[in-house]
């Protein structure tokens, strides 16, 4: 990896989230600040979930002034800094070791991903079958209140999971008296 690049090019290339990164040869911050990205304008797209686009001038200008500290930093700092994903995938999927977690949150992702195109699906067949307003009331909120309930769940599973390691450190603090 070297720190001299061109100071035009790497301006072009920080005003696309992930691209200046990797240009400056940081692979991994660039692809998932990248991906990161491109997956909110997909949800707020493909989902109609609005709300999540409000992250996107956070990201966009975290990426861009990332760049270009990058960039700024001396040649010791620079060639200190690691190379790792934004949410530091490498710590929770380590090399050779896929758990059960993992695998579940693997088949949520895929499950979700069925049900939406399933869902586009079943639509483009209801748009001939029900009247125009009955058909933009179910197209507009059902892909909302899922996701809503998906929130919700997933809220409800973190919080009885806190609750349960609360409590078996309770029973390992009586048991250690």
């Amino acid at each position: 990896m070297t720190k001299k690049k061109n100071g035009f090019l790497t301006l072009c290339f920080s005003f696309v989230p992930g691209a200046g990164e990797m240009y400056m040869g940081f692979m991994k911050q660039g692809v998932s600040i990248m991906s990161v990205f491109w997956m909110l304008i997909f949800l707020a797209v493909f989902l109609n979930f609005g709300a999540v686009l409000f992250i996107l001038p956070i990201l966009w200008c975290y990426s861009f002034f990332n760049v270009h500290n990058l960039r700024g930093l001396s040649d010791e700092e620079f060639y200190e800094v690691e190379d790792d994903y934004l949410f530091h995938m490498g710590k929770m999927f380590p090399e050779g070791q896929w758990n059960k977690r993992q695998s579940n949150l693997l088949a949520a992702a895929l499950i979700l991903a069925g049900a939406a195109m399933l869902w586009n699906y079943i639509m483009d067949y209801l748009r001939w079958l029900l009247p125009g307003q009955v058909y933009w009331n179910i197209v507009d909120s059902v892909p909302r209140v899922s996701v809503s309930l998906l929130l919700i769940l997933g809220g409800m599973y973190l919080i009885r999971g806190k609750k349960r390691e609360l409590e078996e450190k309770e029973e390992l603090e009586e048991l250690g008296k």
